[in-house]
């Protein structure tokens, strides 16, 4: 992880930024990230692995294909140098503009309502873009050497992916670009104006887009948690509820797969053991 001086040294070489404060953002899986003030405006910073660094700036490129549809996204901050991100041994580096408004917390049902409404819009608004940076669908090597951490890991992720791929052949599912890791903490809600928007897009790639409600209703603690989410996604999403109710439990398995396969990749056993508990309760 980067230290605070590292962080603070590359935002004033690579974009002028001299921050005030500096506050870590919640953990998500997919990026780390730290909102920070400086020269009188506010900044999200996120940073990825770099492997997924061009996927990041699919995502920048997403935020703003949405800003010029209406849809309030952070509008990226280029470098110095006109870049979207810079490589770091840490991973890879952006800059947003920070929306006016406070989180959503996926605890509340009325923050629920607008983090399903918000990522269902999104999803809907996004229905026919392309960018070169966005790859199709790959969420898993079943035969990564990490998948032998422990004796139950390669047959569930196995087990899990399987499974996702005779929905996805079997199955007509509605597909476009995926947001990747929509966590509540991705949104916000400005109560002064009632106008909530998108913090950041880690742009997952293309593939069916009940993956992205399956994690948000991850973070959400399970469907039975997630009524809420769910209701607001239906009412504004492409996604019909027939599919939802067929796809979700598959794609959620799939996704707690995903954290597992991650954990296991950077030696995190406290996620293993989360994923796998996750994993059993689930019916089938």
């Amino acid at each position: 992880m980067p230290d605070d001086d590292f962080l603070r040294s590359t935002l004033r070489d690579q974009w002028h930024l001299l921050p005030s404060e500096m506050i870590e953002l919640p953990l998500t899986l997919m990026s780390r990230g730290w909102e920070f003030a400086a020269g009188g405006g506010r900044f999200v910073a996120r940073l990825t692995e770099i492997g997924a660094r061009h996927r990041m700036e699919a995502g920048l490129a997403v935020a703003m294909y949405l800003r010029g549809r209406w849809v309030d996204a952070g509008e990226p901050v280029r470098t110095l140098g006109g870049a979207l991100t810079v490589a770091t041994p840490y991973g890879a580096l952006a800059v947003l503009r920070r929306l006016p408004g406070r989180r959503l917390d996926g605890r509340d049902p009325v923050d629920q309502q607008w983090w399903g409404e918000r990522l269902g819009a999104v999803h809907r608004a996004l229905q026919g873009f392309r960018h070169p940076g966005l790859r199709p669908w790959q969420v898993l090597d079943p035969d990564a050497s990490h998948l032998d951490a422990e004796p139950w890991l390669r047959g569930t992720v196995t087990a899990a992916l399987t499974a996702a791929t005779r929905l996805t052949v079997t199955d007509h599912l509605t597909s476009g670009v995926l947001h990747g890791d929509p966590a509540p903490e991705m949104f916000v809600l400005d109560p002064s104006t009632g106008r909530s928007g998108l913090l950041f897009c880690g742009a997952g790639g293309t593939g069916p887009l009940v993956y992205d409600v399956a994690a948000a209703v991850a973070y959400a603690g399970g469907p039975e948690h997630a009524g809420e989410f769910l209701d607001g996604y239906r009412a504004a999403g492409p996604v019909g509820a027939d599919e939802l109710e067929a796809a979700l439990p598959v794609l959620l398995r799939l996704r707690w797969a995903v954290h597992a396969d991650l954990a296991a990749r950077y030696d995190c056993p406290q996620g293993l053991g989360v994923a796998r508990e996750a994993l059993e309760s689930m019916p089938g």
